[in-house]
């Protein structure tokens, strides 16, 4: 685990975004996992990138490009689309923020400077994401792909269902 993390290593398993947690903590401490990555890779953490990044942060849900444009607007950045969509490319390419193909939208990564296969969990009612490390080359994935010489290099996980949140605000959706 990355130092400054906004996940201890012992709860480094369990999926982030609906547990109750310090969520001030989690934003500092996700934006200084970035910086100091950042600067031990050799990578240029722009004013641009840190804003996209600290604004994924104070979300746990993904956020689509042009929120996150609207965003930077406010905060004085750039107002076109590519200013949005190069940061959010750094982000994705290096591990601080993860695309989340169901809802073509974006959220910071949870496990910075790990190497891990991230699944998401997605509240179809919230759109809130969580997320989890699996460990596909494990189960049925893996099983499948060793059966037929294919050597996953990468996957991302995305399941959709009912966040705790709303499935106590709306118990019968828990049958949905």
């Amino acid at each position: 685990m990355t130092s400054g993390s906004p996940i201890a290593p012992e709860d480094a398993a369990a999926p982030v975004g609906f547990a109750r947690h310090d969520h001030a903590n989690c934003v500092t401490g996700g934006l200084s996992a970035a910086e100091a990555r950042c600067t031990s890779e050799g990578l240029r953490f722009t004013p641009v990138r840190r804003k996209v990044l600290e604004i994924l942060l104070h979300e746990h849900r993904a956020l689509g490009a042009y929120a996150i444009l609207d965003r930077l607007r406010d905060a004085g950045f750039g107002s076109q689309p590519p200013v949005a969509y190069r940061a959010l490319d750094f982000l994705v390419t290096n591990g601080l923020a993860h695309k989340i193909e169901r809802l073509n939208a974006f959220i910071a990564c949870a496990h910075p400077g790990e190497i891990h296969a991230p699944a998401f969990m997605i509240c179809r009612l919230c759109d809130a994401v969580a997320e989890a490390q699996s460990t596909p080359a494990r189960g049925a994935l893996g099983a499948a792909a060793r059966a037929t010489g294919f050597r996953i290099e990468r996957t991302m996980v995305e399941a959709e269902g009912v966040c705790p949140a709303c499935a106590e605000k709306a118990p019968e959706e828990k049958r949905a």
